[in-house]
């Protein structure tokens, strides 16, 4: 099992997906780029194959590999581990210059009564060692959100805690479906604003508890608010509401 937080995750959520070798400066001519198609991955209710567009936008060819991981969240953190649920064809694959290679994904069962969690990982195989040449290669990971029959919804509740000198605000979801939480906004009584960390992932999984890291500045002193305004956006749209703060003992 795997986290997340090892991964270099290159994800956007309406353009391309772009994975690049880099030859240092200096070290080496060109770079090579890779372009993946859809971004994020939705099988509706009973649906059971999918593919992935991988572009080869370089000149010269290369290598990836493609593997199926379930993913969950647990503690807080998502976890990845290696799956069979998903099968992957080709699971290996060379890419010439200016082509591209389809990648067909099949779903063995479908998920009964909560929505089911996958990410596919392609990793840029690194060519064979050159005199004088760095390569650095980039993985990419790609959500697949799997529908049950009955159509999943999310429900999650907030509150804000506390913890070793830093503040997060916390979800909880009892749905049975993810939900996305961005542009996070803690209003203090006294009008300030504080941030949610940029860097955080915005997903929630089904049955998942999540910590989203407020960013403070240094110079300020932790707000000792027992409440605070939150404004996020989710999947359901905006979400205004007052959360109550807990302080971790």
């Amino acid at each position: 099992m795997i986290s997340l937080k090892s991964l270099r995750m290159l994800v956007g959520a309406r353009t391309a997906a772009i994975l690049f070798l880099i030859h240092l400066a200096g070290l080496g001519a060109g770079a090579q780029a890779l372009s993946v198609l859809p971004v994020n991955i939705f099988l509706q209710p009973g649906q059971k194959a999918t593919t992935l567009t991988v572009t080869n936008q370089g000149t010269g060819s290369t290598a990836i590999q493609i593997r199926a991981y379930v993913w969950s969240q647990k503690a807080g953190e998502d976890e990845l581990a290696a799956s069979d649920q998903i099968v992957v064809s080709p699971p290996i694959a060379t890419i010439a210059g200016g082509a591209t290679q389809v990648v067909r994904l099949i779903l063995r069962d479908s998920p009964q009564g909560q929505e089911s969690t996958y990410r596919i990982l392609v990793d840029q195989i690194p060519p064979p060692a050159e005199p004088g040449v760095v390569h650095i290669v980039l993985r990419l990971s790609i959500p697949v959100f799997v529908m049950p029959a009955v159509r999943p919804l999310a429900h999650v509740q907030f509150h804000v805690e506390r913890k070793s000198g830093k503040l997060f605000l916390v979800g909880v979801n009892d749905g049975t479906a993810h939900d996305v939480i961005r542009d996070i906004v803690l209003t203090t009584g006294d009008g300030q604003k504080l941030m949610g960390a940029k860097d955080s992932s915005p997903y929630i999984l089904a049955g998942a508890t999540r910590y989203w890291p407020i960013a403070l500045e240094d110079s300020k002193p932790l707000p000792t608010d027992d409440s605070f305004q939150l404004s996020v956006h989710s999947n359901g749209g905006p979400i205004a509401q007052q959360v109550s703060v807990v302080t971790e003992p």
